[in-house]
């Protein structure tokens, strides 16, 4: 037992009541929504990855809806254009002048469903926004309301019409989440809230948090303690990713910042102002797994990701 130096219990009892409001809808999926709301509570851009029919899509826009904030859906297509996404000008012949109408991506949770369907020239819209939180368009930037967040969903098995997503833009997600099937359970459960008309009811969920609560969690969250041997520990499992011989690309110094961001919201969710390996460990996958690119031969034999990230944990020597 111990005593914290800081006071999260605001940040976990609102974080508990927003678990609360997307599982009166949602089974299972418990990491998912943990996951999406340390990305929250880090300002990181998520990337949700599973079969069709497991709450992807739902699970971001309950999300959204427990936030008080501006939520836009972009439906990624083959032939989306990125104006479609930032916006464009458009001529006034009132004013004689142009005028910029701003995008779908001008919210603060932005829903990319099927994000692997649009073309890279599409996909490049993106870039600058989700880096550095801004738009710019004929000489003139324009700056995202706070807070702003990416929910990107994709398919791993429909490959007719997709194209995968440039390694720069993969980068700019803090996590790739996997989402599995339910078990047989969980997915009686899931028929029997069907049945019930649940969904059927569209129930309104609480705004838990908003701009200036999240706000004030971020910077709670900045003060928990890291102790420089593990920043060295964080740094040592993204080198060892690099030059690797399983791997033809490394994790980058971007990575090593996300897991460290991570951690800290993680270890504050479990009520301790400091991080431990364990939380380092407990997150490298998600942040990890996107960024890292198997060499062929390794694909050949069945290694995943995530097999490999697990081996380099084994590696790397653990500070005590």
């Amino acid at each position: 037992m111990f005593e914290s130096r800081i006071d999260f219990s605001q940040l976990n009892e609102r974080l508990q009541t927003a678990r609360d409001a997307i599982g009166s809808l949602i089974v299972g999926q418990r990491r998912m929504v943990d996951l999406l709301l340390v990305a929250v509570l880090s300002e990181g851009h998520v990337l949700i990855e599973g079969v069709p029919g497991v709450a992807k899509t739902l699970t971001a826009k309950l999300l959204a809806r427990t936030i008080d904030a501006r939520f836009s859906r972009i439906q990624f297509t083959p032939d989306l254009m990125p104006s479609d996404v930032t916006g464009s000008s458009v001529y006034l012949p009132a004013r004689g002048a142009f005028e910029f109408r701003r995008g779908p991506v001008f919210a603060n949770i932005i829903l990319t469903d099927e994000i692997n369907r649009a073309p890279a020239k599409t996909q490049a819209a993106l870039f600058e926004v989700m880096e550095e939180r801004q738009i710019s368009y004929d000489g003139i930037t324009y700056p995202m309301d706070y807070p702003f967040m990416v929910v990107a969903t994709q398919n791993p098995v429909d490959q007719e019409g997709t194209y995968r997503l440039p390694e720069a833009q993969l980068d700019r997600f803090m996590f790739k989440i996997l989402v599995d099937y339910p078990d047989t359970a969980q997915e009686v459960e899931i028929m029997q809230r069907h049945n019930s008309g649940l969904f059927a009811q569209a129930p309104d969920l609480p705004k838990i948090l908003d701009a200036g609560v999240i706000r004030n969690l971020r910077s709670s969250i900045q003060e928990v303690y890291v102790k420089p041997e593990l920043l060295q520990y964080i740094a040592g499992i993204a080198t060892a990713t690099r030059g690797n011989p399983a791997l033809y690309l490394g994790a980058s110094p971007r990575a090593s910042v996300a897991l460290l961001y991570g951690a800290k919201a993680w270890a504050a969710m479990s009520g301790r102002d400091f991080i431990t390996p364990e939380d380092i460990q407990e997150l490298a996958c998600p942040v990890l797994r996107h960024r890292i690119m198997l060499s062929p031969d390794k694909e050949m034999e069945g290694l995943t990701p995530d097999d490999l990230i697990r081996q380099v944990l084994q590696k790397v020597a653990v500070p005590r």
